[in-house]
C-alpha cells in the first residue's frame, strides 16, 4: 500500500488578483544560499520568504497589532531554478484568508548574472510559494486579525472563507516496514530562532541532504511541500524517515514522545510539478 499521498500533485498556485496590491522587496543571492551547481537551496528559499514577510510587516502599521504568525506550512514550486549571482525580487500578497489565517502568496523571479565562476547565460529564474499563516497572541493561541488588517488582505483577493486541508501524510509508517533505515539529523544552537524553536529554514537544510542521493527529482521543476506539526526545541534528537515511491520523495522529521515512541515534528514531500504547470 502507497505510504503517501498525492497531495504534493495538487494544482497550480493560483495568481494575483488583477489589479491587487503587493509587496515587493529585492535580495541579492550569496554563496551562502547556493549548492554546490550554484543553485539556490531551499533552505535560502525558506529565509528569503521570512526576510520579504518581516520586511513586509514592518512596512506596515500591523507590526504593532498583528507582530506574532506561525507557518503552518510552505508550498515552495521550483518552475525556473534560481541562481548564483542574481538579484531575488519577491513579490508579496494574500491569496486567501480567513479570520485567523491567511495564505500568503511570493513569487520569487531572477535575472541571472554571469562572472568567472557561472560564466554561462542561464534563464530567468522563477520560484512560485505560497505559506499557510496563522496570527498568534503572545501565549501562542490562533487570534483574530484586526478589522484593519484583515480589510487590507482581504482587498487582495476573494477568498475570504479559507479553511486548513492538510496536503501531506502526518502519520509515518513503521520503521521494519520501509527499505530506507532512519537517519539522525544533528541540529546545532545555531538552527534556533530567539524563541528557542527551530528554524523554518533549518527544516529545508534536513532535506537538502536527503535530495544529494535524489537528484532527479531537483533536476526537473519540481514542489516541495512542507508542514509543520510540532515545535522543536533545543536539544531535540530529530530522527528522518524516508520513502521514495516512483518521482516522489516523503520525509518525516520524527521527534521523541513518550517513553520509545517517535512523533512525527514535520512532514516534507518532494515531486514534480502539477501538470498545469
Amino acid at each position: 500500500m502507497s505510504q503517501v499521498t498525492s497531495g504534493v500533485r495538487a494544482g497550480s498556485l493560483p495568481d494575483r488578483k488583477e489589479g491587487a496590491r503587493f509587496y515587493q522587496a529585492e535580495y541579492r543571492v550569496r554563496t551562502g544560499d547556493v549548492d554546490q551547481d550554484m543553485r539556490v537551496r531551499l533552505d535560502a528559499v525558506a529565509r528569503y520568504l521570512q526576510d520579504v514577510a518581516n520586511d513586509n510587516l514592518e512596512a506596515t502599521e500591523f507590526g504593532k497589532t498583528e507582530p506574532f504568525w506561525i507557518v503552518r506550512r510552505t508550498i515552495i514550486d521550483v518552475i525556473r531554478p534560481i541562481s548564483w549571482p542574481a538579484t531575488v525580487t519577491a513579490q508579496r500578497w494574500c491569496g486567501a484568508l480567513s479570520t485567523r489565517w491567511t495564505n500568503m502568496r511570493v513569487r520569487l523571479t531572477s535575472e541571472h548574472e554571469t562572472n568567472r565562476f557561472n560564466p554561462d547565460d542561464r534563464p530567468a529564474g522563477l520560484v512560485e510559494t505560497e505559506a499557510f499563516w496563522i496570527n498568534v497572541s503572545d501565549k501562542g493561541v490562533p487570534s483574530r486579525l484586526s478589522d484593519e488588517a484583515f480589510e487590507m488582505l482581504s482587498s487582495m483577493t476573494d477568498e475570504h472563507r479559507l479553511r486548513w486541508k492538510s496536503m501531506n501524510p502526518e502519520k509515518a509508517p513503521a520503521a521494519e516496514d520501509i527499505p530506507f533505515p532512519d537517519r539522525e539529523h544533528v541540529l546545532r544552537i545555531t538552527d534556533f530562532d530567539p524563541f528557542k524553536h527551530l528554524n523554518n529554514a533549518a527544516y529545508l537544510e534536513a532535506i537538502e541532504d536527503e535530495l544529494v542521493e535524489h537528484p532527479d527529482l531537483v533536476d526537473m521543476p519540481h514542489r516541495v511541500v512542507i508542514e509543520y506539526l510540532r515545535p522543536i526545541v533545543p536539544g531535540t534528537r530529530l530522527t528522518l524517515r524516508r520513502v521514495r515511491e516512483g518521482d516522489q520523495l516523503t520525509v518525516w522529521l520524527m521527534m521523541p514522545g513518550t517513553g520509545d515512541e517517535l512523533v512525527v515534528a514535520a512532514s516534507v514531500v518532494v515531486g514534480p510539478l502539477p501538470t498545469d504547470q
